[in-house]
């Protein structure tokens, strides 16, 4: 296994392909683009890190993190998609699917919170309707991102000792940890019926992280169409007169905070 990479070299590398990302969502807001990308993996592998670092410099308003919770008693009566379909990229957009509609073969059917039939029913439909989404113009890519039982270990404990990455750590991770192979079963069944030639799947080993990233985030640009289009210049003119100071007439500031006692 490679070396895992020192920050700089991560940080050297990554800016770039943030440049990238940025001109990338300038080419889909001004050509209508619907970019959905769906990420998928163990737990602990790092999805929230590269989402982090996809949607780090892009327009808010533009780009949007789709974490779900578990459904409500209601949801659970409905076809199963239909509470994904309202998060889906309109033109100009880009999703990010933090887990999704595939919780259906992974964690819902190794938890047993999905029925085998259910199950079942879910692979033959799943690629129907992506082929749907594709059809539409809908640019789909879709992400697996694995990591080793040991590194898993490592990272849950680094999880529970940490009190701010401690609500990472739910019940259901906790039972995950035991059933690491049933994991990998669950998605080679997965992997079999929906690696599709119109919605293909990219594993990734995210056993380093900053080396998974950059491996993703790359292999996502290339991908993309040819997407260079050239920014609307910008210029700031001087100003007239000076430059005036912050001012507070009816409510002052708070104190600035400081580390003195």
């Amino acid at each position: 296994m490679a070396k895992q990479l020192k920050r700089k070299a991560y940080e050297a590398a990554l800016e770039p392909m943030q440049i990238e990302l940025v001109d990338m969502a300038r080419w889909a807001k001004e050509c209508g683009q619907r970019v959905l990308v769906i990420f998928e993996g163990r737990d602990t592998a790092g999805k929230g890190g590269v989402i982090k670092a996809i949607a780090q410099h892009l327009n808010p308003r533009q780009c949007h993190v789709v974490a779900l919770p578990a459904p409500s008693d209601r949801e659970r009566t409905q076809w199963y998609f239909q509470r994904y379909v309202p998060h889906l990229p309109a033109a100009g957009e880009i999703v990010l699917f933090d887990r999704s509609w595939y919780n259906r073969a992974g964690v819902e059917r190794v938890m047993g919170y999905a029925s085998e039939d259910e199950v079942a029913l879910f692979l033959r439909q799943v690629p129907a309707f992506e082929k749907m989404l594709v059809d539409d113009g809908v640019l789909l890519f879709k992400y697996w991102l694995g990591c080793d039982q040991a590194e898993q270990e490592r990272r849950f404990a680094e999880r529970l000792a940490d009190p701010l990455k401690r609500w990472k750590l739910s019940p259901v991770d906790v039972e995950a940890r035991l059933r690491y192979d049933d994991y990998t079963r669950a998605r080679e069944a997965m992997l079999e019926a929906t690696h599709t030639a119109h919605a293909p799947w990219a594993t990734v080993d995210f056993n380093d992280q900053r080396r998974g990233r950059l491996t993703l985030i790359r292999h996502l640009l290339d991908r993309l169409p040819d997407n260079r289009i050239a920014a609307t210049p910008v210029a700031l003119p001087p100003l007239p007169g000076p430059l005036r100071p912050e001012r507070y007439d009816h409510v002052p500031p708070l104190p600035s905070f400081t580390t003195e006692g």
